[in-house]
C-alpha cells in the first residue's frame, strides 16, 4: 500500500481520489451495518472504486477526451 500511494502525485489524490473516498465513506457509515469488519470494509473499498470510476468517466466527458 506504501508503495502505491508514494507512485501516484499528491495532487492526484487530494483532487481525484478524495472526493470519491469522502463520499464512500459516508455512504459505507450510513448503509454499510453488515456486522462485520471484513464485509464493511469490502463493501467501502468497491464503492469506492465505482464512485471513482464514475467521477472519472464524468471528467473524460466533460473534457471532450476519449480514451
Amino acid at each position: 500500500m506504501h508503495t502505491l500511494i508514494r507512485s501516484v502525485p499528491l495532487r492526484h489524490l487530494l483532487l481525484q481520489a478524495a472526493p470519491s473516498g469522502a463520499a464512500a465513506l459516508v455512504v459505507a457509515e450510513q448503509f454499510y451495518h453488515w456486522h462485520s469488519f471484513t464485509l464493511e470494509c469490502a463493501g467501502f473499498l468497491a464503492t469506492w472504486y465505482v464512485l471513482d470510476l464514475g467521477l472519472a468517466g464524468a471528467r473524460r466527458l466533460l473534457s471532450g477526451r476519449r480514451t
